[in-house]
């Protein structure tokens, strides 16, 4: 899949953010990691856009956002709001949500990840 260009600099800010990954990212990447959820593909750290978002599934054009609690900042919020909209301009659908949901209730995250990329009812 051809990326859109992206700075050296942002590039190289994926690669290190890759190793470095909060609780909630870890526990949902490794649902997400090898195929493991229904056979998606998601790569994490992944440039689109000129942003670098948290999971992508380029085969479904599925972006997965963990977002922790600066992000209930209004301006933080309205930043977020714009880098959904320049993603889902591509294209994209953008899917949020907070670190607590992942840790505390990381199956129906997982679920709704299925029933937006599609996938739900198949086996």
């Amino acid at each position: 899949m051809p990326h859109t260009p992206l700075p050296p600099q942002n590039r190289a800010n994926a690669r290190s953010m890759r190793k470095v990954m909060t609780d909630a990212e870890l526990k949902l990447w490794n649902e997400l990691r090898a195929h493991r959820l229904m056979g998606l593909g998601f790569r994490k750290q992944f440039p689109i856009a000129g942003y670098i978002v948290d999971f992508a599934c380029p085969e479904k054009k599925l972006v997965v956002e963990v977002d922790g609690s600066q992000h209930g900042d209004e301006d933080l919020a309205v930043a977020d709001a714009l880098r959904t909209k320049r993603l889902e301009q591509d294209g994209w659908t953008v899917l949020r949500f907070w670190n607590d949901d992942v840790v505390h209730d990381i199956g129906n995250v997982c679920q709704h990840i299925v029933i937006v990329a599609g996938l739900a009812g198949t086996d």
